[in-house]
This record gives structure tokens, C-alpha cells and sequence, in this order.
């Protein structure tokens, strides 16, 4: 299961919209109503932490192991 942010996407464009966290699995497809409110809402693509899977990271890198 992943979480998404949505946003609504409010009728007066003065207004701020609201976000808020769904927990949705991969496949369903993204919501276009809030489930709580029924306002119009979008899903927001944010950056993450993810997990890298290639490539050589700090933990890879010889060290030597001893007393000093």
C-alpha cells in the first residue's frame, strides 16, 4: 500500500486548496473526490526518499577495521 497527497481544487480561485495523505494500493486508480467532502481533488506528484537498489553508496566503500 502507498500513500498520496491530494489536493482539492477549489471553485474560487482565492481559496487555498487542501491536501491531505490517501492510503491507496498501486493499482486502484487516483481518486477524483475527496471521500470525506466529495470536492473535486488531484493527486500531487511530491519527491520522496526512496529506496536505491544500484550503484555504490557509503556503505560500500572499503574501510579499514581496526583499533586505532
Amino acid at each position: 500500500m502507498a500513500t498520496y497527497v491530494y489536493e482539492t481544487i477549489p471553485d474560487n480561485p482565492k481559496q487555498k486548496p487542501r491536501r491531505f495523505e490517501v492510503v491507496q494500493k498501486m493499482s486502484e486508480p487516483a481518486l477524483t473526490q475527496d471521500p470525506k467532502t466529495g470536492e473535486r481533488i488531484r493527486r500531487v506528484i511530491i519527491g520522496g526518499s526512496g529506496w536505491v537498489t544500484h550503484g555504490s553508496s557509503i556503505l560500500s566503500i572499503p574501510t579499514k577495521r581496526g583499533r586505532r
